[in-house]
């Protein structure tokens, strides 16, 4: 089945199986390998994209659950000037350290500023609540948030 959506402000159109997981569609079909897959059941958040700005399991989502809608990845995010305070923001406070959930974590970061400029540290963690991070202990991430939020990213 032809399903098309717009990934990264790239409009594509594939040609795959409408139950196949955004995911799989993101890795194998585009070769956009910055979305990882940890637990492949929605509880890490590896594999977050955002889906019309909203931060999404793409291991759960089908594609068809993305037509004609908009998609960003990692790589998406990181043609602007907001990745770079976030991602300057993460390395500053050592929230990043092996790296496979960083990009799930900023994308997230991203989404909450954007709804939230000022975000508390409780909405903070409420945000990253569905983000696992094996290395940081979290406090780490937190002020990362903080420390992007004061620099007030204007989304």
């Amino acid at each position: 089945m032809k399903i098309s959506f717009t990934i990264n402000n790239n409009k594509v159109t594939l040609d795959v199986d409408p139950s196949m997981r955004l995911l799989d569609v993101i890795r194998n079909e585009l070769h956009l390998t910055g979305t990882k897959e940890g637990c492949g059941e929605g509880e890490c958040g590896a594999c977050t994209v955002l889906v019309k700005g909203e931060p999404v399991n793409s291991c759960l989502t089908p594609i068809i659950n993305v037509a004609d809608r908009d998609v960003m990845t990692i790589e998406g995010l990181r043609e602007t000037k907001e990745y770079r305070i976030i991602a300057d923001a993460f390395a500053d406070r050592g929230g990043s350290q092996c790296g496979f959930c960083t990009p799930g974590m900023i994308l997230v970061t991203y989404a909450l500023l954007k709804k939230n400029p000022h975000p508390s540290e409780e909405e903070i963690r409420f945000a990253l609540s569905g983000n696992l991070c094996r290395c940081t202990g979290y406090q780490a991430i937190i002020d990362a948030v903080k420390v992007a939020s004061e620099k007030g990213i204007k989304l």
